[in-house]
């Protein structure tokens, strides 16, 4: 799965998890971070409200999510 970015800009990561509907609610999404379900590149990410960029690849289960930007 691919989600595009314009730009120079960020989305922080539990708008991302929400925004592509890979849970209900927002609340649903800190929890899976919370819970240390969610990896950044390779290594598990606990912060709700990093700032993901291009090229960032976000692992949920056994889905990859990879950051790219808009041409």
């Amino acid at each position: 799965m691919e989600f595009s970015l314009k730009g120079n800009e960020f989305i922080e990561l539990n708008k991302l998890i929400k925004l592509l509907n890979i849970v209900e609610s927002g609340g649903a999404a800190n929890q899976m971070i919370i819970e240390r379900l969610v990896l950044r590149n390779q290594k598990i990410e606990t912060r709700k409200r990093c700032k993901l960029r291009v090229g960032d690849i976000i692992t949920i289960e056994d889905q990859n999510i990879k950051v790219s930007i808009i041409d």
